[in-house]
């Protein structure tokens, strides 16, 4: 069974979040998703070329058959034969753990369509126009493989993690339909 490489993404930013988009098919818009989809729609157009001494590759489908991932990576890009993933956030930038696992599971997959170790890929922040690296050590390979693992646990069981109150909440398009406040009223209630 291969899922979207962006699973890990959402499993990373909330697992309740990833349940409702992958499991129940749930998905809401607000203004972070639209911005994001907007910055997709530009970024997605097909093509190639080249920029200076870098080749440069946009829409490109990535898939693993050892961890059972596929995805559309936004750009990947070729210096001196070196392969590094590109992926575009419509945010600022910032230390993204949940950016940083997406960027790593698309160095695997590439890495195993390719052959080639890649030892670093970037998170293009649009609204700060920075592009920062993400150095994909063997620690954020563990965590990324056990972030695939734990998004297949899901996937093949179903079961809806519970939803837990932070302050990303405040910016998620499904808030409204987890209600992670309400849930914790009401198991203080039935205590």
């Amino acid at each position: 069974m291969k899922f979207p490489i962006a699973a890990l993404n959402q499993y990373a930013y909330c697992p309740h979040r990833c349940w409702r988009m992958f499991c129940a098919g749930e998905f809401a818009d607000n203004e972070y998703t639209i911005e994001g989809t907007a910055l997709h729609a530009r970024v997605h157009t097909l093509g190639a070329g080249q920029a200076g001494e870098t080749w440069q590759v946009r829409a490109i489908w990535l898939t693993s058959e050892l961890y059972g991932l596929s995805g559309k990576a936004d750009l990947v890009e070729v210096e001196d034969g070196r392969y590094y993933p590109v992926e575009y956030k419509h945010g600022h930038s910032g230390d993204w753990e949940n950016d940083a696992l997406q960027v790593c599971a698309q160095a695997l997959c590439l890495e195993e369509m390719t052959g080639q170790s890649i030892p670093v890929g970037y998170v293009y922040y649009a609204q700060t126009h920075q592009r920062q690296p993400v150095d994909l050590n063997e620690a954020l390979r563990q965590r990324a493989i056990a972030t695939i693992e734990a998004v297949r646990h899901l996937l093949t069981t179903g079961e809806m993690p519970k939803p837990v109150y932070c302050s990303r909440c405040k910016g998620c398009s499904l808030y409204s339909r987890c209600l992670p406040q309400a849930a914790k009223k009401v198991q203080r209630y039935r205590e």
